[in-house]
Order: structure tokens, then sequence, then C-alpha cells
């Protein structure tokens, strides 16, 4: 049995990897690999690419800027968040603010020193990325439209780092890119309506509140309309392997999302809808697996 003390350090844990969200990060880390290994450098042996160090330094850096960017994010949200997620909230305060700025500094200094083995290239944009990070927690994501955009693009940063590091400029690349960014960039607006009553509380001027739910439903289904675009292409015009399976059911599953988001009305449906795109996205990260079933196999040494 524990005792309280140590009770009271493994909630503070718990607490400070729900600060970071942890499961997030991994979930990030695996898409970078998968991503190098069947997109970005399908030409190269897959423990070529495994054991990159510079590739692991890259993800390791990129895992400890986001890491600091939820940490930050949660600390200017902390009021809006005892809002929209008490019960989170609850657990994120067992960690104390000044300890959260600590981490948050701590991490993205491990970065950048992490950053300065692969290059100073690599120091300047990690440096720019946690610039980049804050200053749209501190002052852009109360923007309506351009904090949104800023997310959706600070969301993809982490590919974007491994897709400079490998010098592939593929058109299905970009494809893919664009894809994900429409989902993300619609998942961003979904939380403007899940979180418009602590958004109200803290003044923060969101879609929703300055144009309503009805033209944030229509907002939301042009980028979900815009998002079939790149699907169809992966489907038809690119040579995705198995992966235009997962193609075909997003197509199925976004559809599906439009005739449920003109009917929803309260917050548990617009959380339903977040985890909906939620799913689709983590779906993509171990679909790129069906690229190529016998990919890994087949180049293994």
């Amino acid at each position: 049995m524990l005792n309280r003390k140590n009770k009271l350090l493994l909630l503070k844990v718990l607490s400070l990897f729900s600060v970071v969200r942890g499961y997030n990060i991994l979930v990030i880390a695996l898409a970078q690999y998968l991503a190098s290994i069947y997109i970005l450098a399908p030409e190269l042996p897959v423990r070529r690419v495994v054991l990159d160090i510079n590739l692991f330094v890259i993800v390791l850096a990129s895992a400890l800027v986001i890491a600091g960017g939820y940490i930050i994010n949660n600390f200017y949200d902390a009021e809006k968040d005892l809002i929209n997620k008490p019960r989170k909230s609850m657990l994120d305060r067992l960690v104390s603010q000044r300890f959260k700025l600590t981490t948050y500094f701590v991490l993205n200094f491990i970065a950048v020193i992490a950053a300065s083995y692969v290059s100073f290239k690599a120091v300047f944009f990690f440096s720019s990325y946690i610039f980049g990070i804050w200053i749209y927690s501190h002052k852009l994501k109360r923007i309506p439209f351009l904090g949104n955009f800023i997310s959706a693009t600070l969301a993809i940063t982490p590919f974007f780092v491994v897709f400079i590091y490998y010098k592939n400029i593929q058109t299905v690349i970009f494809v893919h890119a664009l894809f994900l960014f429409l989902l993300i960039l619609a998942r961003e607006i979904i939380k403007d309506l899940e979180n418009i009553s602590g958004d109200l509380a803290q003044n923060y001027r969101t879609i929703p509140i300055i144009y309503g739910a009805r033209t944030s439903k229509l907002v939301i289904s042009f980028l979900i309309l815009l998002t079939l675009v790149p699907s169809l292409l992966l489907i038809f015009r690119f040579d995705v392997g198995h992966m235009n399976i997962y193609f075909i059911l997003c197509v199925l599953l976004l559809l599906l999302f439009i005739v449920l988001l003109f009917r929803a009305k309260a917050r548990k449906d617009y959380v339903w809808l977040h985890n909906i795109l939620k799913l689709i996205i983590v779906m993509g990260v171990f679909s790129i697996l069906l690229i190529d079933i016998d990919l890994v196999l087949n180049r293994i040494l």
C-alpha cells in the first residue's frame, strides 16, 4: 500500500502527464517515425531510419517543445479550463503554476540544446517553434480565424521539420499534409464550439462567439468538404497502397460528420464531434502501415 506522501507524488506525476498530454506526444512521435519510414524516406532501410541519431534528436526535441507548449497553454487557460473542463482542471492544479513554468523553461532549454547536436538550422527552427507556441498561447489564440489557423499550423510543424530533414518534395507529401491541416483546422473550430462557455467568461473572441454557432458550422462544413479533395486525390490519383481503405472510410465518416454537426446543439454533441475528428487523425497515423504492409519486412536489412 502507498502511504499518503507517495500517493500525492503519484497524483502529481499523473497531473503533469495530464497537463503535457503525454498520450498525444507519444502518438506524434510515432507518426514522425512512420511518416519517415513510409512516406519521406521509403528508399532507405528501416534500420537506418530507426537508428538515425539525428532523426531521434529531432523527434525528441519536437516532443519536448510540444510538452512545453501544452504547459504554457494550460498556464494561460487555467481560468477558462475551470469552466470548460472542471474535472481535468482539478487534476492539473495538483501541480503549481510556478512548477509548471519552471518545467516549461527546462523542457524548452533541453530541446534547443538537443537540436544543437543536429545543426544550427535545427536550433533556429526549434527556437522559432517555441516562440510561435508562446505568442499563440499568449496573444494570437484570442483572434478569430488567425488563432485557429496558427494553431493548426503549429500542430503540423513536427511533421514539417522531418520533411525538411529528408528534403523530399514529392507532391503526394503535400497532399497528405493538406489533408491533415484541414482536419486539424476543422477540429480547432469544433473545440471553440465545445468551449464557448469558458471563452465567453474570459472575453475570448472566437468564431462561435462573434458569428454564432450556425456560421461556425458552415465554416467547419466547408473545411470538411475541402478535406474530401485531398482524400479523393489520395484514393484515385496517388499510389498509397492499402491506405486508400483508410481514405475511403474517411470520406464516409466525414460526410456523416457533417450531418451530425448540423444536428449538434449541446456541448456533449460537440465533444463527440471533436472525438470523431481526433479518432480519424489517430487512425491515420496507424494506417500509414497500410501503404505497404510488407515494407518493413523487406527493408529490415
